[in-house]
């Protein structure tokens, strides 16, 4: 019975996989509900601060601030690549690292130079091996994250953009849809396009108001536009760890059902084995007393 013992080996073992991958199922659908109240309680901030902002643009015509100029004298553009911390959960940072790969072999096709800031383990892992410039980096945000870890690596490109060694600055990040979806997005961040400062006539209304400004224009759109730009990143934070959660459960998931399949084979066939076994021993035993 040295093969059912192997087999009672291999049983033993999908068990106690199937617990811990279980165990992680559940710990990811409780993550994943707070991540979700998290994202939806970030949403009404940007909201409010885009508002405000596009009013402030509009209110002003005689100021453009420097995160909308537009200008191609620059060779860079820049991609701030938001992945998870960790692993085990499905196709998620795959797809973003590849629709990013994408991205920075046409930058580079066009004859410009790329910068990158990664926002979590898995892309500053995936960024260094392609031998991607990373100029800032972000890791160990928790499951929380903190608007005073991502200010930092956000001011680099900031910074690189208002300065004219870069043209264009991408957000890219996985957008949360629901449970079963999540879309993988690469939008571009800087310079801030009007679609994302267009107001509909509800918000027209309820922000048209004169306005004072101290100590002057430039500064405080420009430092209205900022908080706006670092509210756009903590969101795109905020969505790709609720899909990450989501991504992991699901993968947890699948991962406890296969085990409870593969148990289920393996047992099947312990018992075709141990049921050989025994009709081995019987048939000899049979031919034994005939013999006699």
């Amino acid at each position: 019975m040295a093969v059912g013992k192997e087999i009672r080996g291999k049983i033993k073992s999908f068990e106690n996989t199937k617990k811990i991958t279980k165990a992680m199922e559940l710990v990811s659908a409780s993550k994943m509900r707070k991540a979700q109240d998290r994202m939806r309680q970030a949403r009404p901030y940007a909201d409010k601060i885009r508002n405000i902002t596009a009013n402030l643009s509009t209110a002003n015509p005689e100021y453009r601030s420097q995160y909308m100029r537009v200008g191609e004298t620059a060779k860079a553009e820049g991609f701030i690549v938001v992945t998870t911390d960790k692993g085990l959960c499905g196709g998620l940072n795959t797809n973003i690292l590849r629709m990013v790969t994408t991205m920075m072999r046409e930058v580079q096709g066009s004859g410009k130079q790329v910068q990158a800031v990664a926002i979590g383990n898995k892309g500053l892992g995936f960024l260094n091996r392609v031998g991607a410039p990373v100029v800032s980096h972000a890791t160990q945000l928790g499951d929380s994250p903190q608007l005073e870890k991502l200010i930092g690596p956000v001011k680099v490109m900031l910074d690189a953009f208002v300065e004219g060694k870069l043209d264009k600055v991408y957000l890219c990040y996985t957008k949360f849809i629901n449970t079963m979806k999540q879309e993988t997005l690469v939008e571009q961040l800087l310079p801030l396009s009007s679609d994302r400062l267009t107001q509909t006539a509800e918000e027209k209304k309820a922000y048209g108001w004169d306005y004072i400004y101290e100590p002057d224009a430039p500064s405080v759109i420009d430092e209205l536009l900022t908080r706006y730009i670092e509210a756009l990143v903590y969101q795109a934070v905020a969505e790709n760890m609720a899909s990450e959660q989501s991504a992991r459960m699901v993968a947890m998931k699948a991962a406890t059902d296969n085990a409870g399949n593969l148990i289920a084979e393996l047992k099947l066939v312990y018992n075709k084995t141990r049921q050989a076994a025994i009709t081995k021993e019987l048939s000899e035993i049979v031919s034994g007393a005939a013999a006699v």
